[in-house]
């Protein structure tokens, strides 16, 4: 006997409570549970955004739990590591649930740290890097510190270019371009 799942729509995923606090995308109508991360990813993350602060005021910053809707065969919803919004996006959201809807403004940048395995791997590589692009975010950052790399993707003509850094290499975003890093101070965050 097969089961089927009920696949919902985004207004049914943002009333969806389960009564945990377990963190769930929703990937073409179907709940999928994010598990912790690592505490190496959640350093990473946490660095960057230490960083971020530097150039750019906190209110344009999110790291975490600000929902990102694109789209997909259906409606998906992704939880970004970290994002950098526009004014626009801000005013857009105005006080109101830390979602990112199809008619908000997008963010101007998108970090994800990549957790390990191959399921993770092919979503911040394959999934998301077409969602972002579709959905018009400028700048999307990959780091993976299994790969001890960090993939600079810039959006031109709605497609994306990438740049890959590692090591000394000194990373060069055109979001935040007096950001003085290299690949190695990010991924070497929390190494002994």
């Amino acid at each position: 006997m097969t089961t089927t799942v009920k696949k919902l729509n985004l207004e049914e995923y943002l009333a969806h409570d389960d009564g945990t606090d377990i963190r769930y995308e929703l990937v073409d109508g179907e709940l999928v549970e994010m598990p912790p991360e690592t505490d190496r990813n959640n350093l990473i993350s946490l660095y960057l955004l230490s960083q971020f602060l530097r150039f750019v005021p906190i209110q344009l910053i999110r790291h975490k739990d600000t929902e990102l809707v694109v789209t997909g065969s259906r409606t998906r919803v992704r939880l970004p590591d970290l994002m950098i919004l526009t004014q626009e996006l801000l005013e857009a959201i105005a006080g109101g649930r830390a979602t990112i809807t199809p008619d908000m403004p997008s963010p101007a940048l998108v970090v994800e740290v990549v957790s390990p395995g191959k399921v993770n791997e092919d979503r911040d590589y394959r999934y998301k890097r077409s969602e972002y692009a579709a959905r018009g975010i400028s700048e999307y950052w990959i780091v993976d510190p299994d790969k001890a790399k960090i993939t600079l993707l810039t959006l031109v003509d709605g497609l994306y270019e990438e740049t890959v850094f590692q090591g000394t290499d000194s990373i060069n975003s055109t979001i935040i371009p007096m950001l003085d890093l290299t690949a190695a101070q990010v991924l070497n965050v929390g190494q002994a």
